[in-house]
Order: C-alpha cells, then structure tokens, then sequence
C-alpha cells in the first residue's frame, strides 16, 4: 500500500478515475477539496472543526455542519453549553462535562482489565486520550490562563509532530505511567478547572493572555476556557466511539 506523509505536497493534485477505497487520512489538509462523482458509501469523515460554527461542509449542495452540530448536542447531553459565556454557564457546562466522564469511567470499570489501554486503527487509547486532557488542562489553564512557568505534568500526552516544531519534548515521560497515575492526575486536572471556573468573574473571563501556540496572537481566558471544553467533549467522543468498537469485536 503506497504511503504519503506531510513530506508529500499533493495541493491541486487531480485524481481521475482512480481507486482510493479504504484509503486513510489523518491529520491531513483537505479544506477545499472537491469530490464530483465519486462513489462515498461507508466513508468516514471525524473531524472537530466540522462543527466549530466557521466550517461548511456541502454534501450534494447542502450545508449539513448545522445538522451534525444539532445531531451531536443531541447525542451527547451538555455538549451544548461549551461555549458559555459567562460564570455562571460555563459553571453549568463544566458540571455536566464532569458528569459525562463519570459515567464514562464507570463503563469503563465494568469492562475488561486492559480495556483502557486498548488502541482502535491506530487511535489513542482510553488512556492516552486521559493523558492528552491532562496536556490539554496544562497548556491552556495553567500555561495560557495562569502562566506557569512550566505548566506540564509528564504524564501528558502530547501530538507528535509539536516536536517536529520545536516543541520541547523533554518535559514528557518516555515511560507509560499506571491506569491508577492517570486517574489520579487527571482528577486533579479537572478539579483545576472546576476551582478557577468557580472563582471566575466576569472581568477575569475578559483578560487577555498569550496563545499558547502562537504567543503574538492574543486570547481571552474565557476563549481559552471554551478551547478546553472543546478539547473535552472532542475526545470524550472520541473515547465513546472506540470504546463501542472494542465492545462490538468482543461481541
């Protein structure tokens, strides 16, 4: 099977005619691509920007992105409330936030032991995803929002090609830690968030501070606070989706 990776510069290509049945995509750029005539049965598009109110996605001259924005509120109770804008809401949304992963935790307890470190096609595990909130909590409240000097646990899981862009690696641990440190970092990840959205006011959800990402790019905290829940309900869905997939070849 021919492979192609980020080296690869394939913008404009044209493909005519060519077989691509159960080609796979990850993390690639296909903004503008346009698809005339070609069989889709069964494809597969995930992608959490679909749903980030800037996106069109025309299928057959419609744009479906509202419906599977109203879809996913559906499915997932709370989803609804990531982008509160004030104390209040955003106390709300965390709240139900928290609740969901309890629930989820708890399937997972129930199913069984090595579960959590299960990958589906090549996906993060149930544990990895864990570990990648708790990067996600380091970098955006105690980097961006609190400005700690080196906010990162090490047990947090970070994208590999930040190091192709310099990011400083080193600060992660090169060995797994136990589903037990998991649990336990993450939990106190999340109480965190739950103590700085509780002592929010308005005026703190008004301040500026740096992108974590792109330093001249100013953010609000409270932008920085909906990346987090954003962040959250993405690959809380994403756990679900491949939790579901391990129970079905369980049978």
């Amino acid at each position: 099977m021919s492979s192609f990776d980020r080296t690869d510069d394939l913008q404009g290509a044209e493909f005519t005619g060519v077989n691509l049945r159960g080609a796979r995509f990850v993390g690639s750029d296909l903004s503008d691509v346009v698809v005339r005539g070609a069989d889709l049965a069964g494809a597969d598009l995930d992608s959490p920007w679909i749903t980030d109110g800037r996106s069109v996605l025309l299928v057959n001259g419609v744009d479906v992105a509202p419906f599977v924005e109203e879809e996913l509120n559906r499915r997932f109770p709370g989803r609804s409330e990531r982008r509160a804008g004030d104390p209040e809401g955003l106390r709300s949304a965390w709240s139900a936030l928290e609740g969901t992963w309890a629930a989820t935790l708890d399937r997972v307890a129930a199913l069984p032991p090595g579960t959590v470190d299960v990958s589906v096609a090549g996906e993060w595990s149930f544990a990895q995803t864990l570990r990648h909130l708790v990067m996600a909590t380091d970098t955006w409240l105690r980097k961006a929002i609190l400005e700690v000097e080196q906010p990162y646990h090490p047990i947090g899981q970070p994208h590999g090609e930040y190091e192709t862009d310099g990011y400083d690696m080193s600060v992660f641990s090169a060995e797994a830690p136990t589903w037990a440190e998991v649990l336990e970092v993450r939990a106190g990840r999340m109480a965190m968030v739950r103590d700085f959205i509780a002592a929010a006011t308005p005026e703190d959800l008004r301040a500026t501070r740096q992108n974590p990402w792109a330093p001249a790019r100013a953010k609000t905290t409270l932008s920085c606070l909906h990346t987090i829940l954003g962040e959250e309900w993405d690959h809380h869905r994403y756990a679900v989706r491949d939790l579901d997939a391990i129970e079905a070849a369980r049978g």
